[in-house]
């Protein structure tokens, strides 16, 4: 009888063991709390213990920013994955802007795994403002918010089209954005971040709202990625609107081993439909955000890319 349970409990012991031998387990660093990629990351979490059976366990931490993300590389080891616009990544490589003085080998290891819904640019107007185009903004009071990449874009749009000066800047937070406009305090607002946004949504729905295109001309100064939003997309929207965005991609670094990279990678393209039915902004992401990812990606999941057939750039392998 001894030996009997003496082997039963190595055999448990070992069957513990390999399981915990078999998880892996990484770390996800995102956007606050109260953002929608930080909603984006639990769901990536979620996808990738449902989609390998329990395999990937990723906890999901809270980020006051991108630049921070990319800065946190030089302390973190083979478990850390983390999203920020490729944009980012180059800065921080060449040591420039935000990262001047600050450089570190570090950021020479950064890999990309995949692309995540971008950062998209809405100029909501009410339906009572009459504005459908860019010119028609002037006169107007618009909401840009304080501190986020959507006010600071919105901010260089009324720079690079003539508008400077000619539009009334609202004092009032993003936060409150649907609440003034259905008051009249403004005729307008800005916001930025992956379509359809929830903001835009309510506003449409209690409001009515024209979401302004950019032309070719605009999207070709802004310098930014061109972005369609289809119609219907939002309550009253009959047509696409044309506007830009900037990509955000989910990047790791050299230090983590090909096979979670590669477990990763494939999980999280298997599991994007049943992200989609859950929250619509992953019906953006698709095998043509793939070419916003500039520089490496990780050799793991160049391997699943190559395994499902997307097509990637020599400077991407």
């Amino acid at each position: 009888m001894r030996n009997i349970l003496t082997g039963a409990l190595c055999a448990v012991t070992l069957a513990l063991g390999a399981s915990a031998q078999a998880e892996t387990r990484v770390t996800y660093k995102s956007a606050k709390t109260t953002s929608s990629y930080y909603q984006m990351a639990v769901q990536i979490a979620e996808a990738m213990k449902a989609g390998s059976n329990g395999d990937i366990i990723v906890t999901v931490e809270e980020s006051q920013g991108s630049v921070q993300n990319v800065m946190e590389v030089r302390a973190r080891g083979g478990d850390y994955v983390f999203t920020t616009p490729p944009v980012l990544v180059r800065l921080a490589k060449g040591g420039k802007a935000m990262f001047e003085g600050k450089g570190d080998p570090a950021f020479d290891e950064i890999r990309a795994l995949f692309p995540i819904p971008s950062l998209t640019m809405h100029f909501v107007m009410s339906s009572g403002s009459g504005v459908t185009d860019f010119a028609g903004l002037e006169g107007k009071t618009i909401l840009l918010g304080k501190g986020s990449f959507g006010a600071r874009e919105g901010a260089k749009y009324l720079k690079l089209f003539g508008l400077e000066g000619k539009v009334t800047i609202a004092d009032v937070e993003l936060s409150g954005a649907v609440p003034a406009l259905k008051n009249g305090q403004i005729d307008g607002f800005v916001t930025a971040g992956s379509f359809p946004a929830p903001n835009v949504i309510e506003a449409a729905a209690s409001t009515g709202v024209h979401v302004l295109s950019l032309n070719d001309d605009q999207i070709a100064t802004s310098k930014r990625a061109r972005l369609v939003i289809p119609a219907g997309t939002y309550a009253g929207q009959d047509n696409d609107i044309i506007t830009t965005s900037l990509p955000v991609v989910a990047y790791t670094t050299t230090k983590m081993d090909d096979d979670t990279a590669y477990a990763l990678t494939k999980t999280y393209w298997e599991s994007k439909a049943s992200m989609g039915a859950a929250a619509a902004w992953w019906d953006g992401v698709d095998q043509g955000l793939m070419g916003h990812i500039k520089g490496k990606i990780h050799p793991g999941a160049v391997r699943y890319y190559i395994e499902a057939g997307f097509e990637l750039s020599d400077a991407q392998k």
